[in-house]
């Protein structure tokens, strides 16, 4: 990895507000001229893409916890070899609205796979890539759902709640396991003022690398 390169992840349930706090930070810092990539889980690439209508649109058939983690590593193992690791190389920032800590909290904590498993997959599949900071948009599930209520609803969406709070629970239980590398935000605050908040913790990352 490049010295000058991050990895930043954001990470949170349903309607937290990730794919548009992700979109600010990486048009923040395309005007500062910083050299970003803006990618996303599941997909990201042409193959991922594919996976991903399967994994979120396909109601015919019903997947098993184990086949969903394996299709997600398999999406994120192409989405590393062809995106993430080459930007990287290259002194890029790499900016992700979902990773390997979705899959831990969905199909580990939500769905009941074994936690050691998924970690494991998840490592062949980034080939040891880790995130240098991971933003968690943290939201109670009523007002995270009730946000994509006017959008059509994926097969996460449409779980039950009790899903989405072990969800949620997951992700806080993450968080507090590496405090060092997860960043706490309130996912109800005003989305401006979110944004500024990350502006601030990016500043800071910044500021530490160059240290």
């Amino acid at each position: 990895m490049n010295a000058k390169s991050l990895l930043i992840t954001f990470e949170g349930g349903e309607g937290c507000g990730k794919s548009y706090q992700s979109g600010v930070l990486s048009r923040k810092l395309t005007e500062l001229a910083l050299p970003v990539i803006l990618t996303h889980e599941p997909g990201g690439t042409p193959f991922g893409n594919k996976i991903s209508r399967l994994l979120k649109w396909d109601d015919k058939q019903k997947l098993s916890p184990l086949t969903e983690m394996l299709l997600f590593n398999a999406s994120r193992a192409q989405l590393v070899e062809n995106v993430i690791k080459p930007a990287l190389k290259t002194g890029k920032i790499v900016i992700c609205d979902r990773f390997t800590d979705s899959t831990i909290v969905y199909q580990g904590y939500a769905r009941g796979l074994d936690l050691n498993l998924v970690s494991k997959t998840n490592e062949a599949a980034t080939q040891g890539i880790k995130p240098d900071l991971t933003i968690l948009l943290d939201l109670p599930v009523e007002i995270g759902l009730s946000r994509k209520n006017k959008l059509k609803p994926d097969r996460f969406h449409k779980e039950n709640l009790a899903f989405h709070r072990r969800v949620r629970n997951g992700f806080l239980k993450q968080a507090v396991q590496d405090p060092e590398r997860w960043y706490f935000i309130d996912g109800r605050q005003p989305k401006e003022k979110i944004a500024r908040i990350i502006w601030e913790r990016i500043s800071q990352l910044f500021a530490e690398r160059t240290a």
